[in-house]
């Protein structure tokens, strides 16, 4: 009999069969080969924590940083419970969120470290920001979020890396303008050939046919002088008697 393997239980079927829960990647996998029939396993997103695009941040000496972090979970939440901390060691706030429908309360162990999340919106951000970074702020960030309502008390963690500099690189973008030029002459070169190359075109067949023109009345007038002089030359001659 074939037989659908989840998260180590097994549930036999035949035919048709349908089977729904909270399901990790590789958790759920099919152990019937070759069976016909229809296999429908419904996946729920777990718990998932997000700093962004990037986890490299970088910071003005003296300046204020924000360092972002948000989380999802399809199920929603309670009890959850969220924390920040500084190259895996030492912790600068800690977070609990009773659920949806209330603020998260926080407790800071720097003060120099401000929570401006809020999860009672459409998104669960738990963003902190870093007061007057200085260069021995640069290291390692972490974002770590513990959801009981997911099973197994599901965990989850992204980290940014916090870079500190004397003062911003502005990118110097003289090789990109350089191509940019180079690009747009040889498009305008490009242009210019067709503009002039259509030009005399023009010229050459309106010469062409100037020229067959000419010829044309050339030929109609050498063809009527003839006829006149042809006729002059019948009229002088007179028939014999």
């Amino acid at each position: 009999m074939p037989q659908l393997s989840c998260l180590g239980e097994v549930f036999p079927f035949t035919g048709s069969a349908a089977l729904t829960g909270l399901l990790r990647s590789r958790d759920c996998q099919s152990q019937a080969a070759k069976i016909k029939g229809l296999y429908m396993c419904a996946v729920a997103v777990a718990l998932e924590v997000s700093v962004g695009k990037t986890n490299v941040v970088t910071a003005l000496n003296g300046s204020d940083v924000l360092l972002p972090c948000v989380f999802t979970t399809c199920i929603g939440f309670w009890d959850l419970v969220f924390t920040w901390s500084y190259n895996d060691s030492t912790t600068l706030c800690r977070g609990f969120i009773k659920s949806k429908a209330v603020e998260p309360k926080v407790q800071s162990e720097n003060f120099r470290v401000v929570f401006v999340g809020s999860t009672t919106g459409k998104d669960n951000n738990i963003s902190i920001v870093l007061l007057s970074v200085d260069f021995s702020d640069a290291g390692k960030y972490t974002c770590h979020v513990k959801n009981p309502r997911e099973k197994g008390n599901a965990e989850h963690s992204s980290y940014i890396e916090l870079q500190v500099v004397h003062k911003l690189v502005v990118a110097d973008n003289t090789l990109t303008l350089i191509i940019v030029a180079v690009v747009g002459g040889l498009i305008g070169l490009l242009i210019l050939f067709m503009v002039v190359k259509k030009v005399v075109l023009f010229i050459i067949k309106k010469t062409q046919d100037g020229k067959k023109e000419c010829l044309v009345s050339s030929s109609g007038n050498d063809n009527t002088e003839n006829g006149l002089a042809g006729s002059k030359a019948e009229q002088k001659v007179t028939p014999k008697a």
